[in-house]
């Protein structure tokens, strides 16, 4: 049984922020200025797992815009990175559109204030364990993890598990 209280099965897809989310809030600059972004392999995990059974569609919608973001998120599996957005809201409703997804099939993951129009646009809001307290209130589910410790791999494993595709025995003897 799911900690989160939403028919996980109605889910096909889910869009996740970078920083705060993907990523924590707080991240080393370079000495050129740009913001220096961690990942977590057990997020990845998840997310590639998600795309190679081809069970949830996955959006990245981000205002960040660094070299290797692209490549990073491109290489797990996603098709659909939206950087440097400036108006989440508006791409968020022509992706769902594109892809012919309503609103209670697809989950968003925000950490703060320009989250929020998607947030509530979507069918379950997600917020991170140290989100924006705006952010927190209007989330269905709150991860226990904190932005960049494990908020995808935290929500896909419900998500994944409720599809049955969490884990498959075949994985754990192939050390997948």
């Amino acid at each position: 049984m799911s900690r989160i209280a939403y028919d996980l099965s109605r889910i096909k897809a889910v869009v996740f922020d970078i920083d705060g989310v993907l990523s924590p809030a707080t991240v080393p600059l370079g000495e050129d200025g740009i913001p220096k972004r961690m990942a977590n392999l057990r997020d990845g995990y998840a997310m590639v797992r998600a795309t190679r059974t081809q069970t949830l569609s996955l959006c990245i919608i981000s205002g960040a815009d660094a070299s290797g973001l692209r490549e990073r998120f491109a290489m797990i599996g996603i098709n659909d990175i939206y950087l440097a957005a400036g108006d989440k809201l508006a791409i968020f409703e022509r992706w769902m559109d594109a892809r012919g997804l309503s609103p209670d099939e697809v989950a968003y993951v925000g950490d703060d204030i320009p989250d929020l129009p998607c947030m509530r646009a979507a069918g379950l809001p997600v917020a991170p364990a140290d989100a924006a307290s705006e952010c927190r209130q209007v989330a269905r589910f709150v991860t226990k993890a904190a932005g960049g410790y494990g908020v995808a791999r935290e929500l896909l494993e419900e998500i994944l598990k409720v599809k049955g595709v969490w884990p498959v025995d075949g994985d754990l003897a192939n050390g997948r």
